[in-house]
């Protein structure tokens, strides 16, 4: 694959990460304004017409169980970890796609933390969606240590 390609690759990879980061920003603010209750009756009324299809569907019922024993402490954790792993990124996203030499190793650093904390979490939850996140990290982190080397090459030949 030629640079330009590659570097094409890396500026779509880090747009989605930014995406991904405003998405969790938003859902963090979302967890920080509602209150708790709220949260199973939304639950209840996102997944009453799949529960009268199928009464067992996994999706729903996993979904209905996990409102039901949403307390106050979890709401607020994860409002925090969603605002706060969403500005991250989003800081990160800004730094790496206006060329900040400091963005690419700190990259480098808070995904390979992210990617720590999500096997972490997959040891405990078996959450699939944690290994597809994990594995698009790990490809972003590849992107980013090339262009952090082109980067630094360009540098130093001015």
């Amino acid at each position: 694959m030629n640079e330009r390609r590659i570097h094409q690759v890396f500026e779509i990879s880090i747009l989605l990460k930014g995406a991904h980061a405003l998405i969790e920003c938003i859902g963090g603010l979302v967890l920080a304004v509602v209150s708790t209750s709220t949260i199973p009756s939304l639950i209840d009324a996102l997944t009453q017409d799949e529960l009268i299809e199928d009464p067992n569907d996994f999706v729903a019922t996993h979904l209905l169980g996990v409102a039901r024993d949403f307390s106050v402490s979890t709401q607020h954790f994860y409002a925090f970890y969603l605002l706060s792993h969403g500005l991250i990124k989003v800081l990160l996203v800004i730094g790496l796609l206006r060329n900040k030499l400091w963005a690419y190793p700190v990259s480098l650093i808070v995904l390979g933390l992210f990617i720590v904390y999500q096997l972490y979490r997959f040891s405990d939850t078996h959450g699939f969606g944690l290994i597809v996140l994990t594995v698009f990290d790990i490809v972003v982190m590849g992107l980013i240590w090339h262009e952090y080397g082109l980067v630094r090459r360009h540098l130093a030949s001015r």
